[in-house]
């Protein structure tokens, strides 16, 4: 289909998530969707608001209030042929899910041989910036991309929040999709009524450019992209790379990028003993030490506990700590 008939409307991310879901209820009548108020309710974004009126509530309905519950029901239904998409309500209240997640989803494929799937997407909010209580903020997606056998996926903005959700729910693999809070409805962009998939463990050149490469996923890239436009100022050329899948890391996207600049700047939400970040600059040092003009810059938040809401905007690494870190990178 040509693009130019494609219809298209301006959806924020929550939105764009919202019709993805729909969509692959209707497409597929083995997806499920379930988790404490995601029914009636429509979860407390409202994310899968209308969908238990339209699809039913055998397809999507609550669950107590057990993330532990919530994890072995995904296992069983899935060993069932299934799909489940269950939520978690904060990813912060992923603990009481790891069991589920690292010992039995994360593993079951190599387990039985290849002769079982474990399709479960498991959404959960997450990130900071939108002055939640405690434990409801905090950037754990680090910690998650340790486990071999289960991707991460963390998209940005809303034509990649409904493309890699589709493909996250097709996949026959475990999928740990991350939807940054501040996100859901800060912007509009253009996103087509149809379905689409965006390809799981892709990076996205989203600017490009020649004199730096800054790498990032999440809510970052939009600080990222704002950094960028200052830089262009002082003549400063950002390439930008989203990194959109965390684990596995699109390797081959992030070393032809430095291979091009010589210079990188990591950035991160997360603390920076959090995070992927570490793990991106290990894979640059061992693959294209040779093309780097200077040290690999980092920014991230502070080693420190997530803060309570007053004190977000100064934990929170921003586009001016970009912008100084690329400087740094620049005039080393």
């Amino acid at each position: 289909m040509q693009r130019s008939r494609i219809k298209m409307a301006q959806k924020t991310m929550i939105q764009a998530i919202t019709n993805a879901l729909d969509l692959e209820l209707a497409s597929d009548e083995n997806v499920l969707i379930f988790g404490e108020d995601v029914g009636k309710n429509g979860g407390v974004f409202r994310a899968t608001e209308g969908l238990q009126a339209k699809h039913g509530e055998e397809r999507v309905f609550d669950t107590p209030l057990a993330e532990s519950g919530i994890g072995g029901l995904s296992i069983g239904l899935a060993l069932e042929g299934f799909r489940p998409v269950p939520e978690i309500q904060f990813f912060g209240f992923v603990f009481e899910t790891l069991d589920s997640i690292a010992g039995q989803m994360s593993r079951t494929r190599y387990r039985m041989g290849g002769t079982r799937n474990m399709p479960i997407t498991i959404r959960a909010p997450f990130g900071g910036g939108v002055h939640t209580p405690e434990m409801h903020s905090d950037n754990f997606e680090g910690m998650i991309t340790q486990i071999p056998g289960i991707r991460v996926v963390v998209p940005s903005n809303p034509y990649d929040a409904k493309g890699l959700l589709i493909a996250a729910i097709r996949s026959n693999d475990p999928v740990l999709y991350l939807e940054h809070m501040k996100l859901y409805r800060s912007f509009r962009e253009e996103v087509p009524d149809e379905s689409y998939t965006v390809p799981l463990d892709k990076a996205a050149v989203t600017l490009e450019g020649s004199d730096v490469s800054i790498i990032t996923y999440g809510a970052m890239v939009r600080e990222a992209k704002k950094a960028a436009e200052n830089l262009a100022k002082d003549n400063i050329s950002v390439e930008i790379i989203d990194l959109r899948t965390i684990a596995p890391l699109d390797i081959k996207t992030i070393i032809a990028s430095v291979e091009k600049t010589g210079r990188v700047v990591i950035v991160q939400e997360a603390q920076k003993q959090a995070g992927v970040g570490a793990q991106v600059a290990s894979e640059i040092s061992e693959r294209a030490v040779l093309s780097l003009e200077a040290p690999i810059g980092r920014v991230s938040a502070p080693d420190t506990p997530f803060p309570f809401g007053q004190a977000e905007s100064t934990w929170l690494p921003n586009a001016t700590d970009i912008e100084n870190k690329v400087k740094e990178v620049i005039n080393f």
